[in-house]
């Protein structure tokens, strides 16, 4: 990971750690989580679009999100509902690649990342969703950062 771009994990990391009140809802910290991801990453730094999906039976239904309206509900053959049903982070360089497959909520978004949210037990529940008008703007070092962040903050409690 870039000096820079770990230096940004690290205050938004830290900013979070502060702003949540431990046992809250899982609703709360989302809450809180995509408003300190946005202050940190968006803008189109890379971020133009920050978001959860919960994950029903059949469709997946819009949680909160920063700085724009969303679809909702969403089908499960999309990029949130490929990672919510395999339960592992997908990274879509371009989303032009996913063909059919993708949900286009705002066509200028050109990637994102999408990273399962996981219960007590486990199971997922929803997903972290990222968007970028850049092709190409999360790497893996964006997944290994939101994976352990999400891991903190969002799952088993």
């Amino acid at each position: 990971m870039d000096h820079d771009l770990a230096n940004r994990y690290t205050r938004f990391a830290i900013t979070l750690a502060n702003a949540v009140i431990p046992g809250s809802p899982l609703v709360d910290r989302m809450r809180v989580f995509a408003d300190e991801l946005w202050r940190e990453f968006g803008k189109d730094r890379p971020v133009s679009w920050v978001g959860f999906y919960f994950l029903g039976p059949d469709e997946m239904t819009l949680g909160p999100r920063r700085d724009k309206p969303a679809c909702s509900p969403i089908g499960l053959h999309g990029a949130c509902g490929t990672a919510a049903r395999s339960g592992k982070t997908l990274i879509v360089r371009d989303v032009k690649e996913l063909g059919e497959n993708y949900i286009a909520c705002d066509p200028r978004d050109r990637s994102e990342i999408v990273v399962p949210v996981r219960d007590g037990a486990g199971h997922v529940v929803a997903v972290l969703d990222a968007d970028s008008h850049d092709v190409g703007a999360f790497s893996q070092a964006d997944e290994y950062a939101l994976e352990r962040i999400v891991a903190e903050h969002l799952e088993g409690r």
